[in-house]
């Protein structure tokens, strides 16, 4: 289902920029770094992985263009450091839902809910619905046209939020197969 944004058509994503999806702290550095730029120092302290593992991931993300290369500074202790910045690239992909990089998705979702703990999510809701094919495809259009509206107009006072939508089976419903 091709979507569309504010800004346009998305542009269908390339293998190269699905398989730099398809891993949570990837993703998790795309969200750290689309406000502030983050060193590799920084964001290997911020996730928990070793510079070598972080560097390794910002590599595949620069490669893929969804990861930009700053202008490299000094660091307090002397030598020099590149920050890195995301610029939301990854959204204006249009991913075939049989490449989506769901359990990458969920796993970067449950990990940024630990790290603020879950007693400070906003609001959680579970939702049912009985929907064929066409509303399911109409229900998951709608909301990317609703959250396109918000996020290509931030508030001037506004501070990041996240969320994580996840339409799924019921599974309360006998074999599905």
């Amino acid at each position: 289902m091709a979507r569309t944004s504010r800004r346009g058509p998305r542009k269908p994503a390339s293998q190269q920029e699905i398989s730099a999806l398809a891993s949570a702290p990837r993703l998790r550095m795309l969200r750290l770094t689309r406000y502030q730029a983050l060193t590799n120092q920084e964001l290997a302290q911020r996730l928990g992985l070793t510079p070598g593992a972080t560097l390794y991931h910002i590599r595949r993300l620069v490669a893929a263009g969804l990861l930009e290369p700053q202008e490299p500074r000094t660091r307090a202790t002397g030598g020099i450091e590149i920050p890195y910045r995301s610029y939301g690239r990854s959204w204006t992909l249009d991913i075939d839902e049989s490449a989506k990089p769901t359990s990458a998705m969920l796993e970067a979702f449950i990990d940024e809910v630990r790290e603020i703990g879950a007693g400070h999510l906003e609001h959680a809701i579970r939702l049912r619905a009985v929907l064929s094919r066409q509303r399911r495809r109409e229900l998951i259009r709608r909301l990317y046209e609703l959250f396109d509206e918000y996020a290509d107009n931030p508030d001037p006072d506004g501070e990041p939020w996240s969320g994580f939508f996840a339409l799924h089976p019921d599974p309360s419903v006998a074999d599905r197969d």
